[in-house]
């Protein structure tokens, strides 16, 4: 008989109601803003007062560079916290929520799969409360206000050909990358060239997943550079006019959305920047409030951990002063075959030799994560087709770096297949053996920054950039921008920014084609070899296999 699919699965689920999961963590109905029976914000009257809570212990989960066979990173991150639930340690979840342009292109979902899923999942990864959308209005209304200013009279001296903001579409649209806006004659103002960035790449995505509260939030969106004037002096949203009305616009988005697991544990999805092309972790405002009301917090960061991973650290944790305990990497017999070199249509045949050679894939980013100071555990995400010979063969090439590989069963049976990760999770955060730090300090020149992720992390001989790109972060530095973190915008499919570059490659630059200042979220962002900051749909996208069936069900999201 055949394995029910994930929304087969999701679908004959019947969720609590979402105030019983509220009360599991303390919240109670009068602090829920509900979106429906299952769903509900948490309101910022009940944020603030857990500012002065003891904080629990925080895991990541992360993984290897993601292959078309597939990792499922979220699905593991979902069975780790049923996990530690089922061994009596009070857990929640925090994950990213979905953008349309992959659900609607080639990635589909996030929602975890199997019996390791957050629910309502057609909900959650179509539209969900609003999020994506409040938070496009909040850039465009930006974009247009500029656009506006320029129109009557630019006071602020604004040069045309130097305004930095963009435009933002949750939707891939290759299209809308690059054009030209004000066409059309007089009354619709100045033509000039803009393009548009997908909304999980914007810096009103970034800013409201690492912003505090919602007066950061305002002083954030006020420091974004939007333009420059002719004589190169920046224009903010603030000069604008603009970040007062962003905030309003921006005040729901920002209160954690609380959901659940499969099996009724507490579950946070809030904010979704991408981690290829922008730092990859859900909201601080998430993160912190489950920190205050769980003894567990279990977070995923985006893709592999060579970009995911890294600016957890580098990024989110630096900015909010977390600490994590422990980290998992997640990895698959298929994937690892995969960077072993076996083509995708092979990978259901049993092959040690290749396993073994693709472990030097996990066992890059293993040591990388170790390297900020987390102790590290690995999870097998175990699919139907793997041997135990294959199993055994990634068990001791991790044994061999000093650490422990966990088979996981989560997607098929639940918090059942990850008692044996969850209770060495516990034991690692239990021992205090993490002696977290971030891998470059604030002081060090930005162009130093960006090659020692590019040696430390990636294994490259260092970065490569014009002296266009060079001058531009030496004139940011010297207007006093230069302690900011870096976020690496790259190809999540290998170390190396060549997606067909598989294994742990060396021998290679990185290319840094493009710098762009993010103020206001209070990073750097390097656009490294082809990476698109608005991304395509593909030949064949998974939008043409979505519909409703005959009972006003979803069909084809997965």
């Amino acid at each position: 008989m055949a394995q029910p699919s994930d929304i087969e699965i999701a679908r004959a689920a019947s969720g609590r109601p979402i105030q019983e999961i509220g009360a599991r963590l303390g919240i109670g109905a009068e602090d829920l803003i509900p979106y429906g029976h299952d769903k509900a914000k948490v309101s910022a009257r009940f944020l603030a007062g857990l500012r002065d809570r003891p904080r629990g212990r925080l895991a990541l989960v992360t993984a290897i560079n993601p292959t078309p066979a597939g990792e499922g990173k979220t699905t593991t991150t979902v069975g780790l916290g049923d996990g530690l639930n089922a061994i009596g340690r009070s857990a929640a979840i925090c994950l990213r929520e979905p953008s349309l342009g992959p659900c609607f292109g080639m990635k589909g979902g996030a929602a975890g799969g199997g019996y390791a899923q957050v629910i309502p999942m057609e909900d959650i990864n179509l539209h969900f409360t609003g999020d994506f959308h409040a938070i496009t209005s909040a850039h465009n209304l930006l974009a247009a206000m500029i656009d506006n200013h320029i129109y009557w009279g630019n006071a602020l001296d604004i040069d045309p050909r130097r305004v930095a903001w963009r435009r933002a579409l949750d939707m891939n649209d290759r299209a809308l990358r690059d054009v030209v806006v004000g066409l059309g004659g007089v009354s619709n103002g100045f033509p000039r060239q803009a393009g548009f960035d997908i909304t999980v790449a914007s810096e009103v995505m970034a800013i409201l997943c690492l912003a505090e509260d919602l007066a950061d939030l305002e002083r954030r969106l006020g420091q974004v550079i939007v333009a420059y004037t002719r004589d190169r002096r920046p224009v903010t949203a603030r000069d604008i006019g603009a970040d007062g009305a962003m905030t309003v616009l921006l005040a729901q988005a920002f209160q954690p959305n609380l959901v659940q697991t499969l099996e009724g544990n507490p579950a946070f999805v809030h904010g979704g920047p991408f981690a290829n092309i922008a730092h990859g972790c859900n909201s601080v405002a998430a993160t912190k409030a489950a920190l205050g009301l769980a003894e567990f917090v279990v977070t995923e960061a985006g893709f592999g951990a060579d970009l995911g991973a890294e600016k957890f650290f580098d990024i989110k944790c630096r900015k909010a002063g977390l600490a994590p305990s422990a980290a998992v990497i997640v990895a698959t017999v298929r994937a690892l075959k995969f960077n072993g070199g076996v083509r995708k249509a092979d990978l259901d045949t049993p092959n040690v030799a290749a396993v073994e050679k693709g472990c030097a894939n996990l066992g890059r980013h293993l040591a990388n994560v170790r390297a900020f100071g987390v102790p590290a555990v690995v999870a097998i995400n175990h699919f139907g087709t793997d041997t135990d010979a294959e199993t055994e063969a990634v068990r001791r090439f991790v044994a061999g770096h000093g650490t422990e590989a966990f088979v996981c069963r989560h997607w098929a049976e639940g918090s059942r297949g990850t008692i044996g990760l969850a209770e060495r999770v516990a034991a690692l955060a239990d021992s205090g053996a993490a002696q977290f730090d971030v891998l470059y300090p604030d002081e060090m020149p930005l162009f130093q920054k960006i090659e020692t992720i590019a040696r430390r992390i990636y294994g490259a001989d260092g970065a490569l950039a014009d002296t266009r790109v060079r001058q531009q972060l030496r004139d940011w530095e010297a207007a006093g921008f230069g302690h900011l973190p870096v976020c690496m915008a790259k190809t999540q499919y290998s170390f190396s920014t060549d997606p067909d570059l598989r294994g742990a490659p060396t021998g290679f630059g990185v290319p840094v084609r493009e710098v762009r200042l993010a103020a206001g979220a209070g990073f750097v962002v390097a656009i490294c070899g082809e990476i698109m900051t608005m991304p395509g749909l593909p030949s064949q996208p998974a939008a043409a296999a979505i519909r409703l069936d005959a009972e006003g069900r979803v069909e084809g999201l997965f």
